[in-house]
């Protein structure tokens, strides 16, 4: 029988202990039979999946994961990794960079998503800009709910520094515009400043922002870019590691990634890359995916958006959900096969400060050919007991795939 295997990455997951949970952090305090099954089954650890020297985003910490060193495969930003799961043909010398749709507030960054507008509104607003402020230089693509991207031609440069929203919020707009690094990136930086500002009008005079306020949801009334980047092949997962895969996932990140090492991109329905994600069809999507491949991971925006937003009984929720709707689903489904699941977040993204942070992440695999450790429960504290100890993000597809490990 063919061993297949399986990972269940829940985005910004772990997070720190709580004065309001007694101590426990939303992990803790969550309730988890499939992970706790998968870990007292299974071997635990720590995972360490952003190296010396990046911030802690998912673009860095997923790749990690799927087993590509950021030292070596980061295309510098995530622009170009969201650009290809849209269909983007980029060429090499194109700039993409990430485009939020974000609501500002009196001078200072508001909602990072501007209340998550739908993708049908957001559409509108990003042709309008296209069309408004677009050239043959600089070129606007709607994507899905509040990400999009704008391409930016040769001739401007990815070295620049900006910051993401979601880690900005409640501050000055005017003291967190984007940088240069370099002189060719300052010049760059001044022009996406001009199209920061020439969006506040054209958005905030838009049909479609002014019946959001009708309706007493926040308008979507600036722009706002992050993770520059130009693109940089890399070897195939197939070619990596010998197997056949696929991901699942509601956020064109993932997909990027997917895309660009070759995974097979499964849409499923319902999907939103939010609270509100059809849980149950992932985990449906994903078995059937293991027919025709060896390897599929699922990926949760769930608990990543509750931390941002600082919802702590969304979080956990979010944590139950993916036990219950997609690990307990698999490991019914998948009973009297042989698998290897994984179970792990990329990165914390703690409630308390609604934004990512470097610490290790605990992790736990179970495997039908092979025995477990000692560790009872999936929890931050429990996986510092477990087998694996502290591991490079690196190392995880190989211990999962049972490889020199």
């Amino acid at each position: 029988m063919t061993m297949k295997y399986i990972v269940v990455i829940g985005d910004g997951m772990s997070d720190y202990p709580l004065r309001q949970l007694n101590g426990n952090t939303p992990l803790e305090k969550a309730k988890t039979p499939a992970m706790d099954f998968i870990a007292k089954n299974g071997s635990s650890g720590l995972l360490k999946t952003v190296p010396e020297g990046f911030e802690p985003g998912s673009d860095v910490a997923n790749l990690a994961i799927l087993g590509y060193d950021p030292r070596v495969y980061y295309p510098g930003g995530r622009g170009p990794l969201e650009a290809r799961s849209l269909g983007i043909k980029l060429k090499d010398s194109e700039v993409a960079i990430r485009l939020n749709l974000i609501n500002e507030d009196n001078g200072r960054i508001g909602d990072y998503s501007s209340g998550h507008i739908s993708t049908e509104e957001a559409r509108v607003l990003i042709e309008e800009l296209d069309k408004r402020i677009g050239t043959t230089d600089i070129k606007f693509y709607p994507g899905r709910g509040y990400r999009h991207i704008v391409v930016l031609s040769e001739k401007y440069s990815e070295k620049i520094i900006c910051k993401p929203p979601h880690d900005i919020h409640n501050r000055p707009v005017s003291e967190n515009l984007p940088k240069g690094k370099t002189a060719e990136g300052k010049g760059t930086a001044e022009i996406l400043n001009e199209l920061i500002r020439k969006s506040r009008n054209i958005l905030s005079e838009h049909p479609v922002n002014r019946k959001r306020v009708r309706e007493g949801k926040l308008p979507a009334n600036l722009i706002w870019p992050w993770g520059a980047g130009r693109n940089r092949e890399v070897p195939s997962f197939r070619e990596r590691f010998n197997i056949k895969g696929a991901l699942i996932s509601g956020v064109d990140l993932l997909k990027g990634i997917a895309v660009t090492i070759g995974l097979e991109v499964i849409d499923v329905p319902g999907a939103t890359g939010y609270l509100d994600t059809n849980y149950e069809g992932k985990a449906d999507y994903a078995m059937k995916a293991l027919e025709r491949n060896d390897f599929v991971c699922i990926h949760v925006e769930a608990p990543d958006e509750a931390g941002h937003e600082g919802m702590l009984d969304s979080k956990i929720e979010a944590i139950e959900n993916i036990d219950r709707r997609i690990l307990a689903r698999i490991l019914d489904g998948m009973n009297g096969k042989e698998f290897t699941i994984g179970i792990l977040p990329d990165h914390p993204t703690p409630v308390s400060i609604k934004t990512h942070t470097s610490d290790p992440v605990p992790f736990a695999i179970y495997s039908t050919r092979k025995e477990g450790d000692t560790v009872d429960k999936f929890t931050e504290n429990s996986a510092k007991k477990g087998t694996y100890g502290l591991r490079n993000g690196t190392e995880f597809m190989n211990l999962l795939l049972d490889r020199n490990g």
